[in-house]
């Protein structure tokens, strides 16, 4: 029959027209892809050229939608609530917001109660910009502004020598602020970086909270703090050493490292007292707490055990570790000039006791017995130097 070879061949035309038609419509598609691809490319790569104003700028625009979402304020307030270390809460602030604004380098400064500024947390943070982040968080907690500049260096607020631009917020506890929170490139900028009003209000709103527990943290901090330190020298007090001792005594027990134990008591201190009165001998005591931290090291707890005696645990140091720091202890306070800034210029010296557990004790009592003993054995011979505690066997 002829219509057969035709319905063939209409067939064959039908899916010959319709492949052609996929291959149409298929190359159609990834010309469409193609060129939406390459709208994306260029735009990603002038946002990667952008600096950090032009970078904000354009955060900006979706930035709003994604802070004022109801979540996005419940969890920060239960990341910041779930723990009382100010350092843990400063990086847990700074971890959420770094993901809402595009800055490299974010620092959270806070000041305790001397005023002395410091870093609670950091990333990018390097040694040359602390300065600057210190001067910043100084201005923004003393105004209860944010600062935006585009270069550090030519801000008179700042008085910085490093390069950079920078974007501070306050951060507002109860009813003191807590901390400046710091966004910064260390590249300047062309314009300066700044938040709108509905977005400044936005982040307001959602650190409040955060700010709170920061506020809370640092306040049981510093009661912690006080609880256990000397209101004088600002060491930590002999309630206190009495605990380390207990601690490390029983760490080093198990561990089998050494622990030593110095006792420092400064030579010819009443005189100051007798002669010159309380007030300069107070002073004095501050300068020789100031010199036997100095002379210790990080893992070192100083204290002042009473009157004009210090003591300081040297956890994992065998005797002759301990031996060092003690010279090192002496040396400092026989050169220096006690009360020069009040024109008296006095000279003191130190007689240093040594003892080391396992070698001279077994628990922390006898340390301290130890290296009492080993300190008055200075002060019968002489004064001014350092004596190891004898092991029992040969007292």
């Amino acid at each position: 029959m002829l219509y057969l070879p035709l319905l063939e061949q209409l067939t064959l035309s039908r899916a010959t027209s319709v492949s052609s038609s996929r291959r149409t419509l298929y190359q159609a598609s990834a010309g469409a892809r193609k060129r939406a691809a390459k709208p994306r490319r260029r735009s990603d790569l002038s946002l990667a050229q952008l600096d950090f104003t032009g970078r904000l700028n354009a955060a900006q625009r979706t930035l709003r939608g994604r802070i004022d979402r109801r979540d996005a304020l419940i969890e920060i307030v239960r990341a910041t609530h779930a723990t009382l270390d100010p350092a843990e809460i400063a990086a847990l602030i700074v971890e959420r917001v770094s993901a809402w604004l595009p800055a490299p380098c974010w620092a959270l400064v806070s000041a305790d109660v001397s005023g002395q500024f410091s870093v609670l947390c950091g990333r990018g943070v390097t040694a040359d910009h602390e300065p600057a982040l210190r001067n910043i968080a100084k201005w923004v907690m003393h105004r209860g502004e944010e600062l935006c500049t585009e270069d550090l260096r030519n801000d008179p607020r700042v008085k910085a020598t490093a390069i950079g631009a920078a974007l501070a917020l306050p951060l507002k506890g109860r009813d003191r602020r807590v901390g400046a929170l710091i966004a910064f490139d260390r590249a300047g900028a062309s314009q300066r970086p700044r938040l709108s009003p509905l977005l400044a209000r936005s982040m307001n709103v959602l650190l409040e909270p955060a700010a709170m527990a920061l506020d809370s943290a640092l306040r049981l901090k510093r009661a912690e703090e006080l609880s256990v330190t000397d209101d004088l020298t600002q060491l930590y007090n002999s309630r206190y050493l009495n605990l380390v001792l207990r601690r490390e005594t029983k760490r080093a027990s198990r561990s089998g490292r050494p622990l030593s134990l110095l006792f420092i008591d400064l030579d010819g201190f009443k005189a100051v007292n007798d002669v010159h009165g309380h007030l300069h001998g107070s002073r004095a005591l501050v300068e020789a707490a100031s010199l036997i931290r100095a002379s210790a090291r990080e893992t070192d707890v100083v204290s002042r055990f009473g009157g004009d005696e210090f003591a300081i645990v040297l956890p994992d140091t065998g005797s002759e570790g301990a031996f060092s720091v003690g010279e090192r202890v002496r040396d400092r306070v026989a050169a220096h000039r006690f009360l020069a800034d009040d024109g008296l210029n006095l000279h003191l010296t130190a007689s240093v006791g040594v003892a080391t557990l396992p070698d001279v004790a077994a628990s922390a009592d006898e340390l301290v017995v130890a290296a009492d003993k080993a300190m008055y054995q200075v002060k019968d011979s002489g004064k001014n130097g350092i004596q190891a505690a004898s092991a029992p066997a040969d007292s």
